[in-house]
């Protein structure tokens, strides 16, 4: 990689994150209201319905190839019409497919989860939003190819504005589960239209044998990882689903979603962006150290405040919105939610450099292991607690990152302690002082208003005055890369 090629990776990876974290601050900003909205509009059951539609949605994307698209995004070479297509048709077939399968089984499952004809109508227009979704793939992978990313967030906009508007709009009219049906829909065709004005991609169709055979070596373990991650994730909530009322089901996943506000808003966007940097710094160990070490030096330094506010914020919160202490009985969740949310902060960067440069067999053993753990650990203290039992799971799963630690410092080299050390030291600063600080406990807006407030403040002080050149230096190195 010539140098000017290098500065250029570096300078569209750094205004990538940072589009991409401001755009998806927006995005989170629209998901959060209208999922709030959602929350209190729809009852318990119905919001149920809700979260076991995210995970089928999830479920089904999975689906949609076989790791054709990262191995597209991880390859060196320039993309050839014959990756792209073949690519493309290998993915229509696939989903053609495992929608023929849903299709035919979409009253069996509507069953499953005592869900009405509605329940059925649902599920299978969330099936046609898979079809119209796998057919982004490729204009995605040419934007991300390119470091493209506030580009590329421009439909991701639409489709949670879509979505949210139509469904929150039609649950307050009280439509019930047909408010999700809508809105499944219109963000489908929303971000299928939007997608193409933005990246222009005539579909073509064929198969190379010889291309589909180098795609694959990549392609199916990285396939194998995300398949695990269903299985971890996703298709562990459709089981509870089918073992815990709908109304606990609620719970869990208002828990996970508001704990898992911080990795969304700030994990996801440095992902995104550093799997394609990562990856055009195969073989360079220096870049790819420097790359590692920044991206855990900013994203804990993000991470970790939000972490500790929702923890102090969270509980006043509920009483301070009318309607809104349904939700209590989570709390205990949510705070354990937020301890693994944490630890995954610190381990998903490394994990993502490793699928970028290639293990992508490393991390299936990881995958393997979480998954196995989440369905053992997960379904022993269900029965034995209940639903306390999942989130309890998560945080004593999180407790492997020094595993991924280890197994990391085999193959690129990183410093851990000293880029989350100014993070977390002021972010426990700033956990002791909220503990103290009367206002955390009136529940009142202006109290809620004036304690966030301070500990921000609290935050800010204590990286000043005790990290100021690390943070400095940082900040400096990040100005010159745009700057020039």
């Amino acid at each position: 990689m010539a140098e000017i090629e290098l500065h250029d990776v570096k300078k569209r990876s750094v205004a990538g994150i940072l589009a991409l974290t401001s755009r998806t601050g927006l995005l989170q900003l629209i998901s959060s209201v209208g999922f709030f909205l959602l929350t209190i509009y729809l009852d318990l059951r119905l919001f149920g319905v809700f979260i076991v539609v995210q995970a089928a949605s999830s479920f089904l994307n999975y689906f949609s190839d076989i790791g054709l698209a990262g191995a597209l995004i991880q390859k060196k070479e320039a993309l050839t019409k014959e990756d792209l297509a073949t690519t493309f048709t290998v993915q229509q077939l696939m989903v053609l497919g495992v929608s023929t399968i849903a299709l035919l089984l979409s009253s069996w499952v509507a069953g499953i989860y005592g869900l009405d004809q509605q329940g059925v109508v649902l599920f299978r227009v969330l099936v046609l939003a898979f079809i119209l979704s796998s057919l982004k793939t490729i204009p995605s992978i040419l934007l991300e190819r390119d470091l493209k990313f506030s580009i590329l967030v421009i439909p991701q906009v639409f489709e949670v504005v879509s979505f949210y508007v139509i469904a929150v709009l039609l649950a307050w009219k009280g439509f019930g589960i047909e408010s999700l049906t809508y809105a499944v829909l219109g963000r489908a065709i929303v971000g299928l239209v939007m997608i193409y004005i933005v990246s222009p991609w005539m579909p073509r169709f064929g198969i190379n044998s010889k291309v589909l055979k180098k795609l694959l070596s990549f392609g199916i373990p990285l396939q194998a990882n995300s398949l695990l991650g269903l299985i971890k994730d996703d298709l562990f909530t459709l089981y509870l689903g089918t073992v815990l009322p709908l109304e606990q089901i609620s719970l869990i996943g208002w828990a996970k979603k508001w704990a898992d506000t911080p990795l969304r808003l700030i994990m996801d966007s440095f992902i995104r962006v550093t799997f394609p940097t990562y990856s055009r710094l195969q073989g360079m160990a220096d870049k790819l150290r420097k790359g590692i070490n920044k991206s855990m030096f900013f994203s804990s330094i993000l991470i970790f405040p939000m972490a500790i506010g929702l923890i102090l914020l969270m509980k006043p919160l509920i009483y301070v919105i009318p309607k809104y202490t349904k939700w209590e009985p989570a709390l205990f969740s949510f705070y354990l939610f937020v301890i693994a949310a944490v630890f995954a902060s610190i381990s998903t960067p490394l994990t993502n450099a490793l699928n970028a440069v290639g293990k992508v067999t490393v991390t299936l053993k990881l995958m393997i292991l979480w998954t196995v753990l989440t369905w053992g650990l997960g379904i022993l203290l269900v029965n034995i607690i209940g639903l306390e039992g999942v989130a309890l799971s998560a945080v004593l799963i999180s407790l492997t990152i020094y595993l991924v630690i280890k197994v990391s410092k085999q193959h690129f080299t990183f410093d851990v302690l000293a880029n989350i050390t100014p993070a977390l030291l002021s972010s426990i600063v700033m956990l002791l002082v909220g503990l103290f600080l009367p206002t955390a406990r009136h529940y009142s807006i202006v109290g809620l208003v004036s304690t966030g407030l301070i500990l921000i403040a609290v935050y800010l002080m204590m990286l000043r005055l005790f990290f100021w050149g690390k943070l400095k230096a940082e900040v400096v190195t990040i100005i010159g890369i745009m700057r020039s």
